[in-house]
């Protein structure tokens, strides 16, 4: 069996079945169906004709694999991925990530914590990466009680600088931030390094940075995707940011956290 599964099985679709390309395309809210999927293809013909193919391409509101335990292929890495939220609201002209991951939706922070806590005391973990299309601009909305005090006690949205604007309306309300997620996995174990990728600029407020500087375990590096260095290419790029404000960012970054590694992103050609 062939198998094309994640952003480009959601873009083409069936047309992955042209010229034998593929016998299963699943697209990445799909993968609890993959057994159903692969059974049907292997289970004996039921009519004049075998079950040459298998799709389930359907996009989801909610789906963030919370209940999902990954298994490692090396268990003795002392670095895991750990995924805290899925798609993206931010509509950048080039990009396809919205329309085939869907929309922001974030695990809950209490589940994400655990699943981290499980990697440090039952298997050895030492490093982990929170994973997220856009991951800083995490939004747990599921707790609106709190168990604890958050924090940041102000919950609403918070760009950058005010040369960041938010292209997506529906981003302020109650629940738990990145601000929120990071300070709380990184006081799992002063020994458990921390890391994120990949981030978008605008989702970086002084809070944020500010935690990062003084929380030791936090790696000190910072993932900045630019995309491009002009202020009329951004704007056709709708990134919501100018070159003067990203500069002013870094500055700030610089300023809160003067070792800090910086690293980014460049399109060229775009025109």
């Amino acid at each position: 069996i062939i198998g094309v599964l994640g952003c480009m099985a959601e873009r083409l679709k069936e047309d992955m079945f042209q010229d034998g390309t593929a016998d299963l395309v699943v697209g990445p809210d799909s993968y609890r169906d993959l057994p159903r999927l692969i059974s049907v293809l292997n289970a004996p013909a039921t009519g004049t004709l075998p079950t040459e193919r298998a799709v389930n391409v359907q996009l989801s509101l909610d789906e963030t694999y919370a209940s999902i335990k990954p298994i490692r292929s090396n268990p003795n890495d002392v670095s895991a991925f750990v995924s805290i939220m899925r798609g993206c609201n931010n509509m950048c002209s080039y990009c396809v990530v919205p329309f085939t991951r869907g929309r922001e939706r974030s695990r809950g922070l209490e589940n994400v914590v655990d699943e981290t806590r499980r990697l440090v005391e039952e298997e050895g973990i030492k490093e982990v990466i929170l994973l997220g299309q856009n991951v800083n601009s995490y939004h747990d909305i599921g707790d609106r009680k709190r168990k604890k005090q958050l924090v940041d006690d102000d919950k609403s949205y918070q760009t950058s600088n005010p040369g960041f604007s938010n292209m997506f309306r529906l981003r302020n309300g109650d629940g738990h931030r990145f601000l929120d997620l990071l300070d709380a996995v990184s006081l799992l174990s002063p020994e458990l390094r921390v890391r994120f990728t990949s981030p978008h600029p605008k989702d970086y407020p002084p809070p944020l940075l500010t935690l990062m500087a003084e929380r030791p375990n936090i790696c000190s590096h910072l993932h900045m995707p630019a995309q491009s260095g002009s202020s009329s290419v951004l704007e056709r790029m709708r990134r919501g940011y100018t070159r003067e404000a990203y500069l002013e960012l870094i500055d700030d970054v610089r300023r809160l956290i003067p070792d800090v590694a910086i690293s980014s992103d460049f399109i060229t050609g775009f025109c």
